[in-house]
This record gives structure tokens, sequence and C-alpha cells, in this order.
């Protein structure tokens, strides 16, 4: 009589260690999925970018010591979402994959100088001040960085407003958060950062301001007086179109426009790198990983899920078993 009660408690027990099992694998399989597309795809992604190589003059032969090469990087377009337009789903997604990537190009390619390129919030043109400073705190952590980084960004019309949106409250707002410098030199090479919303030449008081600053930069770095020719830049890097583009300017001078860093606005989201010399430099874009790639794996998920869902209730043949009697069908007939 005791035998037999044990053994049909046995039994009871079996299909609840079943059940364990199977829900032990289906945890494994969803912590492993959200793993990858949470963190180690951009580990996998973002590795496979490198810096540029520039030439220097060692590498043609030449004596004297070699020139020391600036690792910068260039964002654009990060367009953090506000309390108006900025669905809590949407932040949440958008924001957590900028910081990932920007935190994980932070540790494998080790940046000295990082620059954003504009429209670094959605909502800066017409946000409140608390609005402002709540939008401000959320930057700050996705794109927190080690001291010895240096963090530098120029205003776009989301962050101030369009030429006849703009006024000194939102650019003094901006530049308090940001340095108010014009100018950035390191390792001898010269950085002018323009805001080119303030550059529509109908003199306007911010617009008069805008080129009297230019145009002391110009005298400092002792350049002629003409216009894009106050500066003569050998590189100039922009944002705003969301997508990469190159112009050629007269003399030769190259623009390239910065893509966007964010899903919101590009599925493929990237970045430049740049390695600069004070003679030479060499850009680099980097990928970052695409959104329908992510999203493409956990609906793949989701339907392995359901399915090895289904066949543990018995509601769905297993595949393995469907297709092994399949075969002993085919080879009986």
């Amino acid at each position: 009589m005791a035998s037999t009660r044990l053994g049909a408690g046995r039994q009871h027990l079996r299909p609840l260690k079943r059940r364990g099992l199977v829900l032990l694998r289906l945890t494994a399989i969803v912590f492993a999925v959200l793993l990858f597309c949470e963190f180690l795809i951009y580990y996998l992604v973002i590795f496979r970018c490198s810096w540029p190589a520039v030439k220097t003059p060692a590498d043609a032969g030449g004596l004297g010591t070699p020139e020391p090469v600036l690792r910068a990087m260039f964002l654009a377009d990060t367009h953090l979402l506000g309390a108006v337009r900025g669905h809590w789903l949407d932040k949440l997604r958008r924001e957590w994959q900028m910081e990932r990537a920007f935190q994980t190009a932070l540790w494998l390619l080790q940046p000295e100088v990082v620059f954003i390129l504009g429209d670094i919030f959605d909502e800066g043109k017409w946000s409140s001040s608390q609005a402002w400073a709540d939008d401000v705190g959320r930057f700050w952590k996705i794109f927190r960085h080690p001291p010895h980084v240096q963090l530098r960004a120029v205003a776009g019309n989301h962050d101030i407003g369009f030429h006849y949106q703009m006024n000194t409250y939102k650019i003094k707002r901006f530049e308090k958060v940001f340095s108010p410098e014009r100018l950035f030199s390191w390792k001898g090479i010269n950085f002018v950062m323009v805001n080119s919303v303030a550059l529509e030449g109908d003199g306007c008081d911010i617009c008069s301001g805008a080129e009297a600053e230019l145009l002391e930069i110009s005298h400092r770095l002792n350049c002629s007086r003409e216009l894009l020719w106050w500066l003569r830049p050998r590189l100039v890097l922009s944002g705003h179109t969301h997508s990469a583009c190159e112009v050629l300017h007269g003399a030769g001078v190259l623009e390239v426009s910065v893509p966007s860093f964010s899903w919101r606005n590009r599925n493929n989201p990237s970045f430049i790198m740049g390695s600069v010399t004070p003679t030479e430099y060499a850009l680099a874009k980097c990928y970052l990983p695409c959104e329908d790639t992510v999203l493409t794996t956990y609906c793949t998920a989701a339907g392995g899920l359901m399915l090895l869902t289904l066949v543990h209730a018995g509601l769905v043949a297993s595949p393995f078993h469907f297709g092994w009697n399949m075969l002993r069908k085919f080879k009986t007939t």
C-alpha cells in the first residue's frame, strides 16, 4: 500500500518537474535574447570600427618628431525627446539605444574628444525651464564620460530655434550647459564651432554678434578676412540633414554632413571617427546596430518561444517528431 502511494507521488511530481524545466529553458532564452539585443550587439557591431590612418611626415620618410594624432568622434542630431512630443516608450527605447551605443564606443574606441553637431534636444526651441532642466539631466546620464574625454557641442535649430525663433535667453541657456567657447584647440589643432542658425546675414543683433565672434577668431588665427575665408578651414563637419553627404566648396574645402546618432531618425545610425593632426586628417564612418535587426531578433525569438510553449502544452506536434514521422512514412512507401 505504501509503495503504491509512493509510486503515485512520483508520477505526480514528474509533470511538475517537466514544467519547471520548460519554464527554466524559456527564462534562459528570454534572458539570452535580452542580453544580445540590449548589450552584446553594440559591442559586436562597434568592435568592427577602427580609427583611420593619417599620414604624418614620419610616414613619408621625413625627419623630426612625429605629429601628435588627435582621435575625435563626431555625432549629430541626437534629438532627445521633450515633455510635449515625447512618448515615454519612445524616450525609453531611443535613449537606451544612444546610451548603450555611446558608452560602448567610449570603451572600445577611446576617443579623446567628442563633438555633437547640433539638435541635441528635440524641443529646446520651446521647452520650459523645468522641461529644459529635465532634458539636460537625461543628456548627461546618456553621454556621461570620464574627465579625460572632452565633450563639445554646437547649437542646432531644435536647441535654440530657427533664425526667427531664437533669442538671447535660449542661446545663453544652451551655453550655460555647454561651453560658449567658439575656438577649441588641442594638440596644435584648432576647431571653430559655429552657430550656423545665427548666420542668416540679415544684420540682426544675434547674427552680428556671431559674425563678430568669427572675425575675432580669424584675427587670432591670423587668417584672411573674406567670409568662409575668414577661417580658411581644411574641413567642415555639420549636422542637421540626418544623413551622410559630402560637398566640395571652393578651393577644395570638403564639408561632411554627419548622420543622426538616433534610431528615431535613421534605421542605421552612425557617427564619424576622425584622426587629425595639425596638417592632415582622415575620416571613417562607424555604424551602430540597425533597429530592424534588433526587432527581427525579438520577433523571431517570440515566435520560437510561442512554438515551444504550444509544443509543451500538446497543442502542436513537436517539429522533430513531425519530421521523424514524415520520414518514416516516406520510407515505408
